[in-house]
């Protein structure tokens, strides 16, 4: 089974960083993001990625290109002009990186992967979230469905604390940042039957996944929700990059499985 990573927008949200590399290659722990995300659907088996780049998409080609020689030991001799690998240290993955256009949306960048997915499932998500969600019991809710989609969804904390406070102005309780308004929303992490991509249409670099191919399988009763309790947390703007910096500092980051 192949994951799709979606990895081309501009990250404009996060420009401090994204004006010299794409979001998915903002580090954490120094390594980007989506090494992070590649190694949560590794832990479960999932080895094969096509990444579909767009702005900056070269640095994701030279960060794969180069993944061996930076993470191996070399004897380097000037004199003969050879490399020798003492040892090396590498990922059991095998990297497709699409260049699908620097301005295409989301679901023209799915469609230019169509010959590359194949006849089978796939797994899709935004290269730029992570997740201590279970990808073989999010298969497994998928298969048990029989649905064409499947959507990982969440429910995110309140930006503000909430307090309850009584009729002669008494707090009673508080609650540091509680979920939202109760609302599920869209964590990416999808399983998806190749039959999908009909819902796209051929060179429609302008559609964009989470609105009419989405709202039609909702239409037709395709897609399913699989509930996720657990950690989430997009890196929408640099304060997100730095608690996700500090949760792994301190060694409690939430998706490291591996």
């Amino acid at each position: 089974m192949k994951a799709v990573i979606l990895a081309g927008g501009m990250g404009t949200r996060i420009a401090e960083e994204s004006h010299l590399r794409p979001k998915p290659m903002i580090e954490i722990g120094g390594k980007p993001i989506l090494w992070h995300i590649m190694k949560i659907y590794s832990h479960y088996g999932i080895n094969e990625f096509i990444i579909l780049a767009g702005y900056k998409g070269y640095i994701i080609k030279e960060y794969f290109a180069d993944y061996f020689l930076h993470n191996s030991d070399l004897q380097i001799d000037l004199a003969a002009n050879t490399i020798q690998t003492l040892n090396h240290k590498a990922e059991p993955w095998k990297v497709t990186i699409l260049d699908t256009g620097l301005n295409t949306m989301t679901g023209g960048r799915i469609k230019q992967a169509e010959k590359y997915i194949g006849d089978e499932t796939f797994l899709l998500t935004y290269g730029d979230g992570v997740s201590d969600v279970n990808i073989k019991d999010l298969i497994a809710f998928h298969k048990k469905t029989g649905k064409l989609a499947t959507v990982t969804t969440v429910q995110p904390e309140g930006r503000f604390g909430a307090m309850d406070i009584d009729m002669n102005g008494i707090i009673k309780s508080f609650k540091e940042k509680p979920k939202g308004d109760g609302g599920w929303i869209n964590a990416g992490f999808f399983v998806l039957e190749p039959e999908v991509l009909k819902y796209i249409k051929e060179g429609d670099d302008a559609c964009v996944w989470e609105k009419e191919p989405m709202e039609e399988l909702s239409a037709d009763g395709q897609i399913a929700a699989y509930k996720h309790e657990g950690f989430w947390k997009p890196m929408d703007a640099l304060r997100d990059k730095n608690q996700l910096e500090q949760l792994w500092a301190e060694g409690k980051a939430p998706w490291k499985k591996w």
